[in-house]
């Protein structure tokens, strides 16, 4: 008599164990991490990566990551011509920087950054579109294009990228990586971490791959006294400002302005209002360039006072670490 009772319930437990597969837990590639070997890695779930890269305020990888990053190979070295505009120095937020002319030695460690898809196909600053998903990234100074081997501190992963573009331009950070070499060095989640950078010198870099890169002009060795001395000139009081002001841009509006950026090169300062304009999306007043002199600076105003424009100076400092210059005009 027990056993015809347990008939019915024996039967309704087979019929819920057959109604439901094992879940297998190999089947989706969690960041940072590999799938099990003989596995292709599966779409990447958002929840897990739509950190946004470093400070770049709402980036992240995009609605679908490609399959298979992992397999991804790391740049392969080799000799380019160098892109000579890139080597012109240039200012941006009050620091100036002086980018190499050659490929050279050098190492060093601090923070790594990503970015992500607010970026995605904008032009590089050597004027190829950026592709998070190529294991490429930026950098203040170093020749471009070049290449690096980052390496996590903490894990000790490796990764060889092709630095084409310029930036970060935040205190404290040393590289900005595309989306796919954070990715292989674990630093998805966290946003950035602690690395060290490597130079990859590919031969010797007096070779003929470099010969279009000469030694700078002396006018293009003046251009970064040329930035200096007109940071030097905007930071004065508003009299000799506007005194002091480049003959050429009398047109230019008139009024209380944040200065960006300063370039030798036209190229540089749209490169950089691209990303400015990405990265400070909470902006409220327009970006322009106004060129004379030779300098095309990057202009961010009107504003209808000085308060107004330290306010959103401020800002900026407590977002990016570095405060614009104030210009009246």
């Amino acid at each position: 008599m027990i056993w015809r009772l347990s008939l019915p319930l024996l039967a309704a437990l087979l019929l819920a164990a057959c109604g439901s597969s094992p879940v297998s837990t190999g089947d989706v590639a969690v960041s940072g991490q590999k799938a099990p070997a003989g596995k292709t890695p599966t779409r990447k779930p958002n929840v897990v990566l739509k950190r946004g890269g470093g400070f770049y305020k709402d980036d992240g990888p995009g609605d679908e990551i490609p399959d298979g990053l992992d397999d991804i190979p790391d740049a392969e070295p080799k000799l380019e011509p160098l892109h000579k505009p890139a080597t012109r120095p240039y200012v941006v937020l009050g620091k100036e920087y002086v980018p190499n002319t050659s490929l050279r030695p050098y190492k060093t460690r601090g923070t790594a950054s990503w970015y992500g898809k607010k970026f995605h196909g904008q032009k590089t600053s050597i004027g190829e579109p950026y592709d998070m998903f190529a294991m490429t990234a930026a950098h203040p100074t170093l020749a471009l294009p070049s290449y690096v081997r980052v390496t996590q501190l903490q894990s000790g992963k490796s990764v060889v990228v092709r630095v084409t573009d310029r930036g970060p331009f935040h205190a404290g950070r040393v590289i900005d990586l595309s989306y796919t070499a954070a990715y292989k060095l674990g630093l998805i989640n966290g946003g950035s971490g602690e690395v060290e950078v490597e130079a990859i010198i590919p031969g010797d870099p007096t070779s003929l791959g470099y010969a279009q890169v000469k030694p700078p002009t002396p006018a293009e060795a003046d251009d970064l006294s040329r930035l200096t001395s007109r940071m030097a000139v905007e930071e004065r009081p508003v009299q000799t400002a506007i005194a002091a002001e480049v003959t050429g841009t009398a047109a230019a509006p008139k009024g209380i302005f944040l200065q960006l950026g300063a370039f030798a090169n036209a190229d540089n300062a749209e490169n950089l209002k691209s990303h400015l304009s990405r990265e400070l999306d909470w902006l409220a007043e327009p970006m322009r360039i106004q060129s004379g002199g030779g300098i095309h600076r990057l202009h961010l105003g009107p504003y209808a006072s000085r308060s107004d424009a330290d306010r959103v100076a401020e800002r900026i400092r407590s977002t990016l670490g570095q405060r614009p210059t104030v210009v009246i005009r």
